[in-house]
């Protein structure tokens, strides 16, 4: 795969996270109906804390595979050439998915606020 696919990929898939997001926002705010008769007033603050918690799950997420895809295999063709290393090659891969791990965390606190 040639770098300008690669981020045409991730482009597209960022374009594709932002829609779902935007989507998902009118369900979680009440109805607009309801707010043009007066009955209710529309809380965005919700919409707007589920997208944050979803954006930092998301990019936590994105950020570690792309660290994973590149230090994996850095690491797979180092363990070929010497096997001794091997330990310490997966010790890189298991900090590149921390940034999944922080990344969820952030998304409980942001949703814990609620």
């Amino acid at each position: 795969m040639t770098a300008y696919a690669f981020r045409s990929k991730v482009r597209l898939s960022l374009v594709l996270m932002v829609a779902v997001l935007v989507a998902t926002a009118f369900v979680f705010t009440p109805s607009l109906a309801a707010a043009a008769e007066g009955t209710e007033v529309v809380d965005y603050n919700l919409a707007w804390v589920c997208i944050a918690a979803a954006l930092a799950f998301g990019f936590g997420a994105l950020g570690a595979g792309m660290a994973i895809s590149h230090v994996g295999s850095a690491a797979m063709g180092a363990i070929s050439e010497k096997p001794e290393i091997a330990t310490n090659a997966l010790i890189f891969i298991a900090l590149a998915e921390g940034l999944v791990v922080f990344g969820f965390i952030t998304a409980l606190m942001i949703l814990g606020s609620i």
